[in-house]
Order: C-alpha cells, then structure tokens, then sequence
C-alpha cells in the first residue's frame, strides 16, 4: 500500500481544520468578558492569571425550567453568554423542560449541529431538510435514553408526547449556536414583514396574515 505524499496529507488536515464551524483556540482557554467599547466575533479573552475554575462551572443545569407558559416548555441555554468558559471552544449545551404536551416549538440552529439525549419521558423529535431534497421531515419517537442529531441549520422541533414532565439536554457545536424560532421570527418580526409578502409566500388571505402578526409569540429560551 503506497502512502499518501507528504503535501497531501497535509492540504487534508488542513482541509479538516478549514472546516471547523467554530475556530479552533489558540491558546489553552479564552474564559469570554465583555468590553462594551469594542465589538468582535465572538469574546475577548479574560487575563489567563486571573482565571479560575469557577470560570469553567456552570450551576444553571441544576433546577427544572419553569414551564407554565404557552409552550409548555422551557429552554435553559449554557451558551457563552451564560457559560464564558466555553468562549473558543466550540461546544454549548441546552436543558430543556417540558409539561405534558409541552413543545419546543420549530426553529434552527444557523451556527450549530445539535444532539440530544432524553433524560426523562417520550418526545417526539423531527427535522425537515432543505428544498434540495424536498422538505422532507424526518422524525421518531424518542424514549428515555435516546439520542438524537438535528443537522446544522435545519428546521427541528421536540414535543413531549408523554402524560408525565419530560426533560431532556442538548449539546451543540458552536459556543453560540443562535435560535431562530420560525413562528416567532416570520410573525413577529419588529418591525414586521409586509403583509403583502407574506399573503403571497404563505398563499393566504390577508386577514390570516393580519391574525398571526397580532399574536403574543411567546420566546421559551
């Protein structure tokens, strides 16, 4: 078996690191602080003298997330804005609570790969892929123990299924994966889109576009 000339194997790891959603770190860590002066993808770096291990734990996981709200469910985010040891590192996690019937409503990731793991109760997960391949949903019935990936960028949602509270966690491959919450960001845009675009997109008469955008769209995040 021959071996792979030297500049190959290396335009390959290159290649690899190229495509790397987050970039990688330069240094051991980059515990994230804010400078309200300046603005910059991503975080300033904290002095690494200064750094200690509470800047690498995050509490938030601990109690349940309040779900009386109309979804039904709540989403506890451990992104960098609420974890600033992540900053750099390409990793985040999510909790997520939900009452019975609870919905973690459609949205997207547009930074982030997402996988979760039931830690308690029955959901039902799905995904819809891209016009390319049709809007085709995929979806399954999840149990506790299961585990799930959501492709980057793709439309997701999870709905609890069950008759008991479910919960489960999600780790995603971005420090700041984002969420858009289809409903909320197509209804309730500020301001909001013209009716016009959206009778002709949704082929609806104009009065249904009007009900949805006077809608309350309740943010789980």
């Amino acid at each position: 078996m021959k071996l792979l000339p030297i500049s190959l194997l290396v335009f390959a790891l290159a290649a690899v690191a190229a495509f790397a959603y987050d970039p990688s770190p330069l240094q051991d860590f980059c515990v994230a602080i804010n400078d309200p002066k300046v603005f910059v993808n991503g975080k300033f770096c904290k002095d690494p003298k200064q750094v200690t291990a509470d800047d690498f734990l995050f509490k938030g996981f601990r109690y349940p997330g309040n779900t009386a709200n109309p979804l039904g469910s709540k989403v506890t985010p451990a992104f960098v804005d609420q974890f600033p040891g992540l900053n750099t590192l390409g990793i985040s996690m999510a909790r997520i609570d939900f009452a019975p019937g609870g919905l973690n409503p459609p949205h997207t990731h547009p930074r982030g790969t997402e996988i979760l793991v039931v830690a308690e109760g029955t959901l039902l997960v799905g995904f819809v892929t891209s016009n390319q391949l049709n809007n085709t949903l995929l979806t399954k019935v999840l149990y506790k123990g299961d585990v799930f990936v959501f492709p980057i960028g793709l439309i997701h949602f999870q709905l609890n299924i069950g008759k008991a509270p479910a919960l489960a966690f999600a780790a995603l491959s971005s420090q700041n994966p984002g969420v858009i919450t289809i409903a909320n960001a197509v209804f309730g845009s500020k301001p909001p889109i013209s009716a016009d675009v959206l009778t002709k997109a949704f082929q609806v008469d104009k009065k249904v576009v009007d009900y949805l955008q006077a809608q309350f769209w309740y943010d789980n995040n």
